[in-house]
This record gives structure tokens, C-alpha cells and sequence, in this order.
């Protein structure tokens, strides 16, 4: 087996202190449990008032901030105070933070890095390319990837002049956005008939651009690495089998894959010209005809992390390494294709969305249910559990029950 160095300066033998959050991403178990296993001290910051599955882990210690919805300048703030409180307080040498959804992603850009912190994020210009999907969309362009059309509106008034062909998807052209000191976040609207787009434009309040797309029916694919100076190291790729909720949602089971040479390219010109250093997912969409098409860029932590350190990849560990310049082997070959990996609470609500029905007339191929509870109650030698630990068993029961109650509370309002 051929092994790679990742460029570096130093050794590991300083202790390093890892700040990660939020607490409730969804990765954040598997990103914890990476870096512990590395022998990194970790803690965690979480949105005061929202218990997570990481406060029951054994392995971690949750610090609370006021949550950036509530109130943006409240939480930097906090989380600044927090930087220096652990600075001051902990003996580790080095230390590092590390955002694990967008929202910390924008305020870990915008904190002070003094008191000796690194940060392992999007830092600089990276940070637009991390979050706004107008800046992904020229920059998938500029590298080769098939982008669908694109419409960026502003106004409902843009939408309605430039007759749009049915059926289409307005989503949100940044992942968060500040607005009267509070982040947020928007939601997506598939509009199949004039009458859904009303609806949608009734409920969007404008303050943030909405990009407008076709439609695109098929399986969602992702492709990862870990971005060196001059190198993408530890490819791997999978595609969703289920997404929680078919109307569009995130994964509830995913299978790994071959990385397919048609991405090597544009994404080591994405990379390249961006400078952009640390781990990376693009996400693509895949159509009947074999297409594939862009969809976006995570430059954090991303949903199905379980399942890459299944096969062995330990992207959390590697990017805190190349963020302190510490030599990391990275052995090849990397990823096995055919691991199937499944996240409990998704997968339970997963029947539940199916029996609901699709919510516009653009979804006209939809699961059958006794099919869809079919493929959740198989279970076959070999799956894999998001946010399984045997001797951290809490924060699996706890992820499955706070999924299920979010997921049925919203159905409930």
C-alpha cells in the first residue's frame, strides 16, 4: 500500500486544544470522535437553550452562547469571550478552531484570532465561496461543471417578468445571511404551477435573493477531499439512497463510490484557483440521462462524515493536522465503494414523509410507502450507523430522539 505525506513542518508532539460547533450540526459526534481519537483535547461551543446528542458524550464538554439567531453580536460576543476564557485557562499550546455548520462557519471568519488560535475554516474570500451559492455557481462555472440555468432574484417583481419555465426551484443564494442582528437561514420552494409559485413568493419576505433553477429529477452524489498546497489528497465519493424527506431534504442512507474521473479536473481547477485549503465536499445531482450537475460547495464538516470514517477517512483529524502543520500519513488506497451508512432518526421519519405525500405537482415520481418502510426495516450485514460509538452509546439514542422530536414538531406547527 503507497502512502502519502501531507506537506508539513512539525511534529505531533505539542498537546492542541480543538474548539468545534455548533454542537447541533449534524456531523459533529463523528468530528469529535475523530480528533479524540487522535489524541486531540476537544470542546465544543452550542446554542444556549438547544439540548444536542454531543452534550451526552463523554468525550466532550459543551460551552453555551447565545444562539446567532437570536441575537448575532450577543453570540460573537460570547464566543470571542469564549476564545479568550480557554486561552487563558487551558495549559494545551496550540489551539485550534473549527466550525462545523455555516452559521459557525460566518462567525468563526469574523472572531479574533489572537491569544494563539488557528482557525480550520473558510477564512478570507473563501468564506463568500463557502456560503454564497451565487460565488459556487461562477466558480463551478469558471472550473468546467455542468451548472443548471441559473436566475438570481431579488424581488418578486424579477421572477414574474422573466417567465421562468414549470417547474423550477427558488432557493436561498447564501446559506446565511445577517439581517437586523440576527442569522439566518432560508428555506427552498419547488414550484410546479403558477399557483405554488404565488404561494412561494407570499411566504419569501425578500430580504434575501433567491437563485431560481429547473427542476433537476435525480440522485444526489458527493465527492470529498482534503486540499493541500498543490495536492487534493484522500479523495472518496458516495451517492444518497434515501433523502429523509423526498421532497428534498438531506440523506437519511448513503452508499460509497468510485470518485469518477469527470471530477478530477474541475475539481482540482475549483480548488486551485480558489487557494482553498482543509476538507471540501462538492455537492452534485445527477440526472436520468447521466448528467451531472453542480449543486453547491461545503467548506465544513459535512452530514454523512460517518460514513467516510467507516472507510478509514478521518477528514476532522487530517484537517486539523494540515491546519497546525503537522505530518499526516494518509494511506492509499482510500474508500471502499458499496459501504452503506444510515442515520437512525432520518431513516425512522423517512416512512413518515413518504406517507405525507409530495407537496407540489412538480413531484410526480414519489416512494411507495410499504416500500419505503420496507427498505428502512432491512437491515443488511455490513450497514453502518451515523453517530455510533460502543463506549460513547448515549449519543445515538439522543440523536434519534432529538431528530424525531424536531422533525415531528415542525410538523406539528
Amino acid at each position: 500500500m503507497r502512502s502519502q505525506i501531507l506537506e508539513a513542518a512539525q511534529g505531533k508532539n505539542s498537546k492542541v486544544l480543538v474548539l468545534v460547533g455548533f454542537a447541533e450540526a449534524l456531523s459533529a459526534p463523528e468530528v469529535v470522535w475523530s480528533l479524540v481519537d487522535e489524541g486531540f483535547e476537544v470542546i465544543a461551543f452550542a446554542r444556549r437553550g438547544r439540548r444536542s446528542s454531543l452534550h451526552h458524550s463523554r468525550y466532550v464538554t459543551c460551552y453555551e452562547i447565545t444562539p446567532p439567531e437570536t441575537d448575532l453580536a450577543k453570540g460573537l460576543a460570547e464566543l470571542n469571550a469564549l476564545l479568550v476564557s480557554l486561552a487563558t485557562s487551558v495549559k494545551e499550546s496550540q489551539r485550534v478552531l473549527f466550525p462545523l455548520d455555516d452559521s459557525a462557519v460566518w462567525m468563526c471568519g469574523r472572531v479574533s484570532l489572537s491569544h494563539g488560535w488557528t482557525l480550520a475554516g473558510p477564512s478570507g474570500v473563501n468564506i463568500d465561496l463557502a456560503l454564497d451559492k451565487s460565488v459556487q455557481i461562477q466558480a463551478a462555472m469558471d472550473a468546467g461543471f455542468k451548472v443548471p440555468r441559473t436566475f438570481l432574484a431579488e424581488t418578486p417583481r424579477d421572477i414574474l417578468n422573466n417567465n421562468i419555465a414549470f417547474p423550477f426551484i427558488l432557493k436561498p443564494a447564501q446559506s446565511v445571511l445577517p439581517i437586523k442582528n440576527r442569522l439566518r437561514k432560508y428555506r427552498t420552494w419547488i414550484c410546479g404551477s403558477r399557483e405554488e409559485l404565488e404561494k412561494a413568493l407570499n411566504e419569501w419576505d425578500g430580504a434575501m435573493p433567491l437563485l431560481a433553477q429547473p427542476l433537476i429529477n435525480g440522485v444526489g452524489e458527493g465527492v470529498f477531499g482534503l486540499a493541500t498546497p498543490g495536492h487534493i489528497r484522500a479523495w472518496s465519493a458516495h451517492k444518497r439512497l434515501r433523502m429523509m424527506n423526498p421532497h428534498g431534504s438531506g440523506s437519511s442512507a448513503c452508499i460509497s463510490q468510485k470518485v469518477s474521473e469527470e471530477f478530477i479536473a474541475p475539481i482540482e481547477k475549483l480548488v486551485s484557483t480558489a487557494e482553498w485549503r482543509g476538507l471540501f465536499m462538492i455537492e452534485l445531482l445527477r440526472d436520468a440521462s447521466g448528467v451531472a450537475w453542480f449543486m453547491e460547495i461545503n467548506g465544513r464538516p459535512w452530514g454523512s462524515m460517518a460514513l467516510a470514517r467507516r472507510q478509514g477517512l478521518e477528514y476532522p483529524a487530517w484537517n486539523i493536522n494540515l491546519s497546525i502543520g503537522t505530518t499526516v500519513t494518509i494511506a492509499e488506497p482510500l474508500g471502499a465503494p458499496g459501504i452503506v451508512c444510515r442515520h437512525l432518526g432520518r431513516e425512522l421519519m423517512y416512512p413518515i414523509f413518504v406517507l405525507r405525500g409530495p407537496k407540489s405537482k412538480a413531484l410526480r415520481k414519489w416512494p411507495s410507502f410499504w416500500k419505503a418502510l420496507r427498505d428502512v426495516v432491512t437491515v443488511r450485514r455490513g450497514d453502518f450507523l451515523y453517530n455510533w460509538r460502543r463506549d460513547d452509546p448515549k449519543v445515538l439514542f439522543v440523536d434519534s430522539y432529538y431528530t424525531l422530536r424536531d422533525q415531528l414538531s415542525k410538523r406539528g406547527r
